[in-house]
């Protein structure tokens, strides 16, 4: 496998898996708990790093079915101020959007990855960044986010991925199979399905994220809202842990990391 540092946290290659916690600040987001207003930015994320991640991630637009449309505009508004609220704090922060016009405003602050749940299908963003030099998350899309229904398709859809990285000359990234709901075409079976064979993008040769977070198709099984849905969080987290995911991202980070410090020691006694 071919690892990826992030701010000088290796992913992949051996090391550690690693904690990615989310700070979403729009008050759309499918699960209330995870939204923080901009003045609560800065405590939460210190916060999240006692309690165990690395990385935190900062998103400003809900991409849950049937969220309402936010502009690209108020999108870059509210991260521009989030982002002032970490500049200077010297934690490792990525970026959540899938607009070239918004990661140009978050280049002018202390960032150091970009999550881009749209794969590079838009060549402005894919350029931006080549140019800036930023590591990137990269889910499975083939026109638009979360596109690919099944696992033939999940696994078509990461390969082009990985061809729009070398056609743009980035080599530091991390694949993202995006699971979940994103089209009304998926299925909650659809997921399962990446999450049973979550093994086979380690093909790739690249690190893996795992974000399973309070979705919805653990809800559709457990009958819960998403409230309620940490504990099958928790138990399928172990089980993609287990099937070689490098990085978790979640809401719930004292909870997974102590996940990852029995996964750990489980297999490093």
């Amino acid at each position: 496998m071919r690892p990826c540092s992030v701010n000088r946290i290796r992913i992949g290659g051996g090391a550690p898996v690693r904690l990615m916690g989310v700070i979403n600040c729009s008050p759309e987001s499918f699960y209330r708990g995870s939204y923080t207003p901009v003045e609560d930015v800065r405590a939460r994320a210190f916060i999240m790093r006692e309690q165990g991640a690395e990385i935190i991630d900062i998103g400003a637009r809900s991409t849950a079915p049937g969220s309402p449309p936010l502009s690209t505009r108020d999108e870059a508004e509210r991260i521009d101020a989030a982002l002032r609220e970490l500049d200077g704090s010297g934690i490792t922060v990525s970026v959540d959007t899938m607009h070239a016009e918004v990661l140009e405003v978050c280049l002018r602050h202390d960032i150091h990855a970009a999550n881009d749940i749209s794969g590079l299908v838009h060549d402005d963003y894919a350029r931006l960044v080549a140019d800036s030099g930023l590591p990137a998350f990269l889910m499975a899309s083939c026109k638009r986010p979360g596109d690919a229904v099944g696992l033939a398709a999940t696994m078509r859809a990461l390969e082009a991925v990985v061809k729009r990285c070398g056609r743009f000359g980035i080599d530091g990234f991390v694949l993202d199979p995006g699971i979940g709901r994103w089209v009304p075409e998926r299925t909650p079976e659809d997921d399962w399905e990446l999450c049973r064979h979550f093994e086979d993008f380690l093909a790739f040769g690249r690190p893996l994220l795992a974000a399973v977070s309070r979705k919805s198709f653990i809800g559709d099984l457990l009958r819960m809202p998403p409230e309620g849905r940490l504990a099958g969080t928790l138990a399928l987290t172990a089980m993609l842990v287990e099937r070689g995911a490098s990085v978790v991202r979640c809401h719930d980070v004292a909870e997974t990391a102590d996940l990852l410090r029995v996964y750990q020691r489980m297999v490093m006694p």
